[in-house]
């Protein structure tokens, strides 16, 4: 699944359905996001991929996030989720 260039809570909702349809229809061991286009983001970008998180570990998926840009991982370290997102640098 690739993130939109702008995740904000106006933007989670939406976020999440194509989240959740990625999953359902998703095969394989890992469920990838591909963060690479996100530009503007805030707290909701954490929700959604915790979110991502809690679906891929209920169908025994694992969470992949690439090209991750350095202020989500450091959002994501400043509410202490970073290693729950494999987003620690």
């Amino acid at each position: 699944m690739q993130l939109p260039p702008s995740l904000t809570l106006a933007s989670a909702g939406a976020a999440l359905t194509a989240l959740q349809q990625s999953a359902a229809t998703g095969a394989g061991k890992v469920l990838s996001i591909d963060a690479s286009t996100l530009q503007n983001f805030d707290t909701a970008a954490l929700a959604v991929l915790l979110q991502a998180r809690r679906l891929a570990q209920a169908s025994g998926q694992v969470l992949q996030v690439s090209g991750a840009p350095p202020q989500l991982a450091q959002l994501a370290t400043l509410y202490g989720v970073a290693e729950l997102l494999d987003l620690a640098r």
